[in-house]
């Protein structure tokens, strides 16, 4: 079963959890250093492999079969994004959505670099799900 890293809002807790809810959810996961991480148009993350300018970026890792990525989480990614493969930090190659190249050039007016955070949650304010709430 294809594993699939996740980094916005399909995280748990965030708008697109539905898409891979009822999949088996593997734990957090963190990419390779190798990645910089963007805001687009601080509405969604786009992660763009570079070497020389990346880190690592904090995510979820789920089970999903590729009918449920083809009918169920494809359809709803934005149009900047294409499935891929990338690196995890235990060097596992393991799909996940990625800014479509060349566009950092013809939308870099929207793109905000948030490599530095390294975390969707953290950039956006909002509480991780295993954190304890008072």
């Amino acid at each position: 079963m294809p594993e699939v890293f996740c980094n916005g809002g399909a995280m748990r807790g965030g708008d697109l959890h539905h898409n891979v809810a009822d999949h088996t959810f593997l734990g957090p996961a963190v990419t390779a250093p190798r990645y910089r991480f963007f805001s687009v148009r601080d509405d969604f993350p786009a992660l763009l492999s570079d070497e020389e300018l990346g880190g690592a970026i904090a995510g979820e890792l789920y089970e999903v079969s590729l009918d449920a990525i083809r009918t169920d989480f494809l359809p709803e990614e934005p149009a900047e994004l294409q499935l891929d493969v990338i690196e995890l930090d235990d060097g596992r190659s393991v799909l996940a959505v990625t800014l479509r190249p060349g566009l950092t050039e013809s939308i870099a007016d929207e793109l905000i670099e948030i490599t530095q955070v390294g975390d969707w949650r953290a950039y956006r304010g909002l509480p991780h799900p295993d954190s304890a709430t008072a």
